[in-house]
């Protein structure tokens, strides 16, 4: 997709294959592991900074700061995780964390999880673990990840998502399954209208 950079590398600890975003005319990565290519392959115009869409997203992240200075952001309210490093600044919803790439309140599952809307194309929405793609369709995490109510937060998701309807966005970029290029506010639509297909 034009303005977007996109890899699966595996996870070592969940041990499942996750997404991974670079913005390049921004230098932002987004939840990023180590590509298949190697951090060498971010030589020639190196990352600034790294925006993580929950406290669990660090994944390869002090690998790139070690290779090239990017700073680290995470939403305040996960910064408790880091309280012995690495070195991750805190944002707030609403607050622009780079060039075209805003902070979006979520919620639902932890308290930081956070949505970016980026406003290149007609609009991309980058989503932390709220819903994952596999198959074309949109789906929540296993129960299991949910905590003791996953009924309470499934229902806590839907209505987070509900809100990000109206922001300007027509793909969506999710941190586990398939990105939706074009399409995705409305699949996204239906998921909140109406739940999982």
């Amino acid at each position: 997709m034009p303005g977007v950079v996109h890899w699966i590398a595996m996870h070592p600890k969940i041990r499942q294959e996750v997404n991974s975003y670079l913005l390049p005319e921004s230098g932002t990565l987004i939840d990023p592991m180590l590509p298949p290519e190697g951090i060498e392959s971010f030589e020639q115009d190196p990352p600034r900074r790294i925006v993580l869409t929950n406290r669990h997203h660090l994944r390869d992240s002090e690998r790139f700061v070690e290779a090239f200075g990017c700073s680290i952001h995470c939403h305040e309210a996960g910064l408790h995780e880091f309280e012995d490093g690495p070195d991750v600044q805190g944002y707030s919803w609403g607050d622009e964390l780079a060039p075209g790439v805003t902070a979006l309140e979520v919620g639902a599952i932890c308290d930081e999880e956070t949505a970016l809307r980026i406003d290149i194309l007609d609009g991309i929405l980058s989503v932390a673990d709220g819903v994952i793609r596999y198959g074309g369709k949109l789906g929540f995490v296993p129960e299991q990840y949910l905590g003791d109510d996953a009924d309470r937060i499934k229902a806590a998701i839907r209505e987070a998502y509900g809100r990000l309807l109206d922001e300007p966005f027509d793909s969506l970029l999710v941190a586990h399954g398939d990105p939706a290029i074009g399409g995705g506010k409305e699949e996204l639509r239906r998921f909140v209208e109406h739940g999982p297909e």
